[in-house]
């Protein structure tokens, strides 16, 4: 299937939306390549609520958070996933509403293991593990870990309502970064099956940009997408045997990627040579890569 990505968002930073009854948007304004417009933080409840996702450590952010909450109480707040665009902000918040704060754990690759891009300060007051359920006034939240993106990424599914924040493991605007060590991309397509598996989704939620609206066929298209640049990969393991990850960008992608986002492509590639030589199809000797 297709992918058509959603490139139309209004939000602005600092702007609260309402997107279903007990369920609100407020955009952080740390925009970029990997966060688009920036890093949604929902706001789930009415009179004692959860805030999901702090977003980076940001003053104005927390003040917006604070506004939008006020004459509400902060019961819980919790994190997707230890990236430093989404958790950062919960130590400001939480000192500010000493409500606890949850998630599935600390960041999983330590930063001398290829971890540099986490969250490495964040400890959750309550691990949350795979089906936890999280309730507060007039809402139930079920937790689904998702790793792939990042090994200790969950997906919040709000029971009873077909929503489901997603966080960055489907994202409207753009495909997830899948970086290895702590981003592995067989968990990914299986957290994918994962969520397919839930019939019942309408609308999903996610870390960066708009609501995701009718996403079973978008989350086909995803694992379409995937599975038909592994077979490219292949192709060009098979065209340039004994090549890096990084060698084997252009032959994968194409000349029309932009020189700035090779790298990242680079780390995507990386994780699906990894999966390919799990399931017998490639092996790496130092880095460099052949097909089996």
């Amino acid at each position: 299937m297709s992918l058509t990505f959603i490139t139309e968002d209004d939000q602005a930073p600092g702007q609260v939306t309402e997107i279903a009854p007990g369920v609100r948007r407020l955009l952080c304004g740390n925009p970029g390549p990997f966060t688009g417009k920036g890093t949604n933080t929902w706001i789930i409840g009415e009179g004692e609520v959860a805030i999901l996702d702090p977003g980076p450590v940001d003053e104005a952010h927390l003040a917006a958070i604070l506004k939008a909450v006020q004459g509400e109480r902060i019961s819980h707040i919790l994190v997707s996933h230890t990236h430093r665009d989404h958790s950062p902000g919960v130590a400001a918040l939480r000192a500010a509403t000493r409500a606890p704060s949850l998630g599935f754990g600390p960041h999983l690759t330590p930063p001398d293991q290829g971890g540099e891009g986490g969250d490495h300060d964040f400890l959750p007051d309550q691990p949350l593990h795979d089906g936890a359920l999280i309730e507060g006034r007039g809402w139930r939240l079920r937790a689904l870990h998702t790793p792939g993106h990042c090994a200790n990424h969950l997906c919040f599914a709000l029971e009873g309502t077909g929503m489901l924040f997603s966080a960055d493991h489907v994202m409207s605007w753009s495909t997830t970064v899948v970086s290895p060590p702590d981003g592995d991309m067989a968990d990914y397509m299986g957290s994918l099956d994962k969520l397919l598996a839930v019939k019942e989704d309408r609308l999903y939620l996610p870390g960066h940009g708009a609501p995701l609206p009718e996403p079973r066929g978008f989350v086909e298209g995803l694992k379409a997408h995937r599975l038909a640049r592994e077979a490219r990969v292949l192709e060009a393991l098979a065209a340039h045997p004994g090549g890096t990850a990084l060698d084997l960008v252009r032959p994968v992608y194409g000349p029309g990627l932009a020189e700035k986002l090779v790298p990242a492509a680079a780390r995507s590639l990386l994780a699906h040579l990894i999966k390919l030589e799990s399931e017998g199809h490639a092996i790496s000797e130092r880095g460099h890569w052949r097909a089996v």
